[in-house]
């Protein structure tokens, strides 16, 4: 059974999806109020790498990550780090996680997330058609390696992708090519491998443009509102932030890794785990015209402003902990033989976000066991490229009361 479509919607959660959920909501006439703990990309949205790559979403659960092995994960400077502690729920989760490092449902995942990646970059289009925060810098997005090697394995990580139905075309570049295209390789690099047709934005700049857009349509965007409770009444949802009760038609739960927190009395069951980055910038002689990759040192570097973005690693810890400085040593002294001409002493705007990962690597997208209540999270690495098709897949689901094809595998009750 549907609703009739909510007048007034909640979405809490003031990321990529969030705020690409409440624009595409009022484009279909819905009164929206945007509530966030903080602000605009105060979570993950910030100071991530900014690629705009369906051709690079893939699950987070890896075969390749197994081959760390346990005692690497447990290490500091691990590119995957598990910091050794007795929390229950983070054990479940590493549990699911490790499950879901296998080949068979490594391409399982990949399947389900096709129809979303084809739909992803069209999402910016729409928005940028209307005049919201353009549709990103084109650009190859180079990986470079070390060795022929790990070279091999990305590519056949390619080749797999294109089998799975994923739309990847890529380009073998020798070291010397590779340095061609940027001066900003070093002399370690002996081969590389372009990925095309992909984008890049400046997350923060972008995020800021969006929530802006949605002010402008009418929405209501509202800074450091902690939401504490959601209580479905059958014909309507309270939304409690303190003291203070609001009411509205439908509530959508867009909160990145804590979105565990209010959604589990709606029936979903799947732990969001944060999967913190970290990232910092740099001044470099030659400022690279799109998007570095590292995949052997798990680093990925984007032109922002006048400064390279560098940021990497994967440390699952509580969203709220303090930025570990081990961390940005470790991506530091992992890319410095890879560059030339980066200052890699004089960092600024060092950052950590929690990415909300899932242990089977696919996100979390639509109706809750409560009629009214929806979630979109989930994403891991990926919410700034799936945030707009996120968006205007839910806005279908909850105006129209029918699920697109598309969301069926990424059902919050699953």
């Amino acid at each position: 059974m549907t609703n009739p479509t909510p007048e007034r919607v909640a979405v809490i959660g003031a990321g990529m999806v969030g705020l690409a959920t409440a624009w595409f909501l009022r484009q279909r006439g819905v009164a929206v109020t945007v509530l966030d703990r903080v602000g605009v990309a105060a979570g993950s949205s910030w100071g991530n790498a900014g690629w705009l790559s369906p051709s690079k979403v893939v699950p987070l659960p890896d075969p390749a990550v197994l081959r760390y092995g346990l005692r690497a994960m447990v290490s500091p400077s691990s590119p995957v780090y598990v910091p050794p502690r007795p929390d229950p729920r983070l054990l479940a989760f590493m549990a699911g996680f490790v499950r879901h490092c296998t080949h068979p449902a490594w391409r399982r995942a990949l399947t389900a997330l096709v129809g979303l990646n084809r739909r992803a970059l069209a999402g910016f289009d729409a928005l940028a058609a209307a005049g919201v925060g353009g549709p990103g810098t084109e650009a190859d997005i180079l990986a470079a390696f070390a060795t022929t090697a790990d070279a091999d394995h990305l590519i056949a990580e390619y080749d797999q992708m294109r089998a799975g139905g994923q739309e990847v075309e890529y380009e073998v570049l020798t070291g010397d090519a590779a340095r061609g295209r940027e001066p900003a390789l070093s002399d370690r690099v002996v081969t590389g491998v372009a990925l095309r047709g992909q984008r890049f934005i400046n997350p923060g700049e972008y995020l800021a443009a969006l929530a802006e857009a949605v002010r402008g349509a009418g929405g209501e965007v509202r800074d450091g509102v902690g939401v504490t409770g959601i209580r479905d009444r059958g014909t309507v949802v309270d939304v409690q932030a303190g003291a203070q009760v609001e009411t509205f038609d439908a509530v959508v739960i867009a909160t990145g890794a804590w979105l565990g927190e209010l959604a589990r009395p709606f029936g979903v069951r799947t732990t969001v785990q944060a999967g913190r980055g970290y990232s910092f910038s740099v001044p470099v002689e030659k400022l690279p015209s799109g998007p570095l990759y590292f995949p052997g040192q798990r680093v990925a570097c984007t032109p922002v402003g006048d400064r390279l973005r560098i940021a990497g690693m994967m440390e699952f810890r509580p969203p709220n902990a303090p930025l570990d400085p081990r961390r940005v040593h470790a991506i530091t002294e992992a890319v410095r033989p890879m560059l030339t001409g980066a200052d890699l002493d004089a960092r600024e705007d060092e950052w950590v976000g929690g990415r909300p990962c899932t242990p089977d690597g696919l996100p979390l997208i639509g109706r809750t066991r409560a009629a009214r209540v929806f979630v979109a999270g989930g994403h891991g690495m990926w919410g700034i490229t799936l945030g707009p098709v996120t968006g205007q897949l839910l806005t279908e689901l909850i105006t129209t009361g029918y699920r697109p094809a598309e969301l069926a595998p990424f059902d919050p009750l699953r």
